[in-house]
């Protein structure tokens, strides 16, 4: 038996998805309505695969992602929404998520996306693909550097997206509803960066990423 746990803030909509799921035989599908009753049962039961609604209140799907990877679950996840996932698509790929699944795709296509993802293979719509980043911006040092010659300094995707909206003169605010994620959790990525670049402010950060090339000159 497949077990399917499936997170959702709208009953109606876990229901009528449970209906459609459990007409496969092998597929079993229990619903919670909030990302922390999700926590709380994933504390004490194991999942074959997990059905993660975008936006919830409280806390949102990509949110819950890395949370329950942090806890060592291991079960692929699927994005299971009716919104457009194209501006988180690398923050959710790198949350831990296995793949995308609309809520107004028909139900052989639910059921082959739960398939896939259970044997191991990635669902993602071919509209995506294109923004798939397999490798992070790595920005060498030159001479001019203030940072010792020879080192590296790697920045990955979401932190070079990160920086490109503070150089738009996003507050963290803002840019935590850009990613899904709380403003303290953007504080702490601006942290890192500012950590990499060795600089102290946001004016100091953009104006070093836009001489190493971490984003572009025109940005603003």
């Amino acid at each position: 038996m497949i077990s399917i746990l499936l997170v959702d803030d709208h009953p109606a909509v876990g229901e009528g998805s449970k209906l459609m799921i459990e007409k496969e035989e092998d597929l079993e599908v229990t619903i919670v309505d909030s990302p922390g009753k999700a926590i709380d049962i994933l504390h004490r039961d194991d999942f074959s695969l997990m059905l993660f609604d975008l936006r919830m209140k409280g806390m949102n799907g990509m949110e819950l992602t890395r949370y329950v990877r942090e806890m060592e679950q291991d079960a692929p996840v699927l994005i299971y929404t009716g919104h457009e996932v194209e501006p988180y698509f690398n923050s959710l790929v790198e949350a831990g998520i296995s793949g995308f699944i609309s809520k107004t795709s028909t139900r052989e296509e639910l059921i082959q996306a739960i398939r896939y993802a259970v044997d191991g293979k990635a669902v993602v719509p071919v509209s995506l693909l294109r923004q798939l980043r397999k490798t992070e911006v790595r920005v060498e040092e030159t001479e001019h550097s203030s940072i010792d010659t020879g080192h590296n300094i790697s920045i990955n995707p979401k932190e070079q997206e990160i920086l490109t909206e503070v150089a738009r003169g996003k507050s963290n605010k803002e840019i935590a509803g850009i990613f899904y994620n709380s403003p303290r959790t953007i504080e702490y990525n601006l942290t890192d960066i500012f950590k990499k670049l060795q600089v102290k402010t946001r004016a100091e950060a953009v104006l070093k990423s836009k001489q190493w090339g971490i984003i572009a000159d025109d940005v603003d």
